[in-house]
């Protein structure tokens, strides 16, 4: 897959923070899955909401908070349209991390002591804590995937390791780690023989490079 180059001076332009200088330098932000700086759009947009039509969301019949909805349903027509899914579809959560952890609860009691839950050793903990928790509160058995010396998962093992009794597999799209983008396909090829969820951490895909559901045929993806 190719991903697009894009020019970092160019990006920078965008966010005016980043125009400050500590210590005479020009400022250099790492730590962005902690908290992302936001663009000149972003940062217009909330103003613009707080100054204009600050109102709550589909609980109002008053000007304000039709406008406000109208903008709220407006970006998950936008947000639905980069992921080539439809609008309903589309949920707003705080970040991946509670995304994934609503998607563990929320299955919570369709697992059993004699499941597994199949993840990978190159998981980021939002991944792999809340499927540590399902299985202490289930009794279930938490598998891990292994990957070759290149960092892409082992195929051949993987048929192996997902059985009958798997009922989920979550997986990194792409490490954030390795860099590596994983073959979901493959994956998705193998859990449709025993109808397991596909669980999707598309923490770093997401913003690299396309992503379309209707391809990734996922049950769930979380960025």
């Amino acid at each position: 897959m190719m991903i697009k180059k894009f020019d970092v001076n160019e990006i920078r332009k965008d966010f005016p923070i980043l125009q400050r200088k500590i210590n005479n330098n020009k400022l250099v932000y790492l730590d962005n899955a902690a908290t992302s700086q936001k663009p000149t759009s972003v940062i217009n947009s909330l103003s613009d909401y707080y100054s204009s039509y600050n109102s709550n969301v589909h609980r109002g019949v008053h000007t304000l908070s039709v406008e406000a909805t109208d903008k709220y349903e407006m970006a998950r027509n936008k947000v639905s349209a980069f992921l080539d899914c439809k609008p309903q579809e589309v949920i707003w959560t705080r970040n991946t991390s509670e995304s994934l952890n609503i998607v563990s609860i929320g299955l919570k009691k369709s697992i059993k002591s004699t499941d597994n839950i199949v993840i990978s050793k190159m998981e980021h903990h939002s991944n792999l804590v809340p499927w540590q928790q399902l299985c202490l509160e289930t009794g279930a058995t938490l598998r891990y995937l292994n990957h070759n010396l290149d960092g892409k998962i082992d195929l051949i093992e993987a048929e192996n390791i997902i059985d009958k009794n798997t009922k989920i597999i979550a997986i990194t799209h792409m490490s954030n780690v390795l860099g590596v983008i994983n073959p979901i396909s493959e994956l998705r090829n193998i859990s449709k023989k025993y109808g397991t969820i596909l669980v999707l951490d598309g923490a770093q895909s997401a913003p690299h490079f396309p992503v379309s559901m209707k391809d990734l045929d996922c049950d769930f993806f979380t960025f």
